[in-house]
C-alpha cells in the first residue's frame, strides 16, 4: 500500500475514533518517535541535546508527584 493511501486511510479512521482510543494512539505514535530517536542519540549536537532537554522541562506530567508539608515532616521525624 502506497504510504499517502495509508495515511488517507488512517486519517479517516482517526477521525471517528473515541477520544480514549486518540489518546491511546497519540501516546504510542509518542513512544515509537522518541525510541526512534533514541536510536540515534549518539549522533546528538548540543542544539538536540538542549531542545529536548527543555522539551522535557516544559512537558505537562500528569503523573507528576505532589508533596506536601506533611509528608517533609513525617520523613524528618523518622
Amino acid at each position: 500500500m502506497a504510504v499517502d493511501l495509508l495515511r488517507k486511510k488512517m486519517h479517516q479512521q482517526i477521525d471517528n475514533l473515541p477520544a480514549d482510543i486518540l489518546h491511546e494512539i497519540a501516546d504510542f505514535m509518542a513512544f515509537v518517535v522518541e525510541r526512534r530517536l533514541r536510536e540515534k542519540i549518539e549522533d546528538w549536537d548540543d542544539e538536540t541535546w538542549q531542545k529536548m532537554a527543555l522539551e522535557q522541562f516544559f512537558r505537562d506530567d500528569e503523573d507528576e508527584v505532589v508533596y506536601t508539608l506533611e509528608d517533609a515532616v513525617e520523613v524528618y521525624e523518622k
